[in-house]
Parts: structure tokens; sequence; C-alpha cells
């Protein structure tokens, strides 16, 4: 269970979004709003951007506590209800789970861009780096991913 002072500072980027300060983050962070898969209640997430395509406007995330993190089994359950990247906001976008092999692959990309903060991903996941940079990761382990694109 997490303490009151480490939620709220996992938090503070959805109040930065709430503010209209997404900006601030950059676009190496993006907010996902989604409905819970229980209560229907709107939930609210900021997580870190692994890949974005300029050209279609595409966003990929990976779920780095695994498939039973809440915000990746809302979104199975329901379609997300907006993204907002920077100063952008796209309402209902498109959402593809990427396959596994996919997933690993874009792990290895984010890699070579930002080897310390892969470095603490690998950690997270419990998988060597060298063994996600060069494919040799254990089939078991999962690295849900999801994209998002403007419809």
């Amino acid at each position: 269970m997490q303490r009151p002072s480490l939620r709220r500072l996992l938090r503070a980027p959805i109040w930065l979004y709430r503010a209209r300060l997404g900006w601030l983050l950059g676009h190496r962070f993006v907010y996902v709003a989604h409905r819970g898969r229980v209560s229907g209640a709107r939930r609210e997430v900021v997580l870190e951007v692994i890949e974005r395509d300029r050209q279609s406007g595409a966003v990929t995330v990976v779920s780095a506590w695994g498939p039973k993190a809440q915000w990746f089994r809302n979104l199975q359950a329901h379609p997300p209800l907006e993204i907002r990247l920077g100063r952008e906001r796209i309402p209902a976008p498109r959402q593809e789970f990427l396959s596994v092999d996919e997933g690993w692959a874009l792990l290895r990309r984010y890699a070579v861009k930002h080897p310390r903060t892969a470095r603490s991903l690998a950690k997270m996941l419990g998988v060597p780096i060298d063994a996600a940079l060069h494919g040799r990761v254990d089939p078991s382990v999962s690295l849900p991913a999801v994209q998002f694109t403007p419809s």
C-alpha cells in the first residue's frame, strides 16, 4: 500500500493536466482519461510515452506493472475517453493493444534513446536490460503496450 505522500507525488502530473499545464511535461508524458471497468467512473492516469509517431499522431505506452495495472485493465474493458499530450487534447482516440513481441521491440527502441530510464523500467519488470535489448526475454514475461491514435 502506498503512503499518502507518495500517492500525492505520483498523482501530481494529473493536477498539472487538469490545470491546463500539461505542456510543462512536454511530450514525454501523456494524460489518459478512461472509465473504471466496474464502477464506470472517470479515471485518470499520466504515463510515460515510450514512442511517438509525429506523422500519424500515435502515442505508445507500456504498463511497467504488467497486465494487472488498473489503468490497463480499465482500457481493456472500455475505450479511452481522451488523451492529452502537451497542449493537445485528443477526444476518443483509437487504441490498439500491441502483441508481446511488439512490446519488447518497442522497449528495445526506447532503450537506445533513453538507456537510463530503460534500465529502471527493465528492473521494475524483473528483466535484465541486456536480455531485453537483445531479444533474449522469457516469453512468459508480458510487456503490455497500448498505442493511442487520433480518431
